[in-house]
């Protein structure tokens, strides 16, 4: 029998649901986060944009939001962008006047 792919969105219920919009818990699972990393990261106007919709307020993200968020994190890792890396660029060497050790005198 065969096998589903893992990249089937039918396997995710955040996406086979075709939302535009999820809730927290559906994005905390969506980026693999738990969901009081969520809350904490906009309280601190850290991490995902996020807004309050509804009624009662229900904060939530958009997917779209989520996916260029992601893209920005790997950008500003060094190890996702090689333009940041440290090792792309040749070791700089000391460069200064050479100070030359002048006897004093009493």
């Amino acid at each position: 029998m065969p096998t589903k792919s893992l990249l089937d969105p039918s396997l995710d219920p955040v996406l086979s649901t075709g939302t535009a919009f999820l809730n927290v818990r559906a994005a905390a699972e969506y980026l693999g986060l738990s969901p009081h990393t969520l809350y904490v990261w906009r309280h601190r106007r850290q991490g995902p944009p996020s807004f309050r919709m509804g009624p009662r307020g229900r904060v939530m993200y958009r997917l779209e939001s989520l996916d260029a968020w992601i893209r920005e994190q790997e950008q500003a890792d060094s190890r996702s962008n090689t333009a940041l890396s440290p090792l792309r660029d040749a070791p700089q060497s000391r460069s200064g006047p050479t100070a030359s050790v002048s006897p004093t005198h009493h």
